[in-house]
Order: C-alpha cells, then structure tokens, then sequence
C-alpha cells in the first residue's frame, strides 16, 4: 500500500472515525484500507448473508 494514499486517507478521516479517537491516525488509515482493498477483491469472504436473509 503507498505511503500516499495513506497519508491521503489519515488527512480525510470521516467525522465518525475522528471521534473514534486514535492516537495514530496514519495506522488507523491505513487498517481502512486494507479492510476495504479486501472488500473490494472478495466481497463474498467477509458477508455471508443475502439481503433477503435476516438476522435473529
């Protein structure tokens, strides 16, 4: 992952991840992405459920 498109990301934290609070914000950018490159290459993996099934 480039150090640019973290710092990109650490500088445009939405305001619910700031008020998360971090102490890094460059870490916490950078485990955003990676969740969402590994969304984004197998959606299937991580949401086994189907929008017509329900949660109990």
């Amino acid at each position: 992952m480039s150090d640019h498109r973290i710092d990109q990301r650490a500088a445009d934290l939405l305001p619910e991840e700031h008020a998360a609070g971090s102490a890094d914000p460059k870490a916490q950018a950078e485990a955003i992405l990676a969740d969402s490159d590994r969304r984004e290459h197998d959606p299937e993996a991580l949401e086994s459920r189907h929008s017509d099934e329900t949660t109990q």
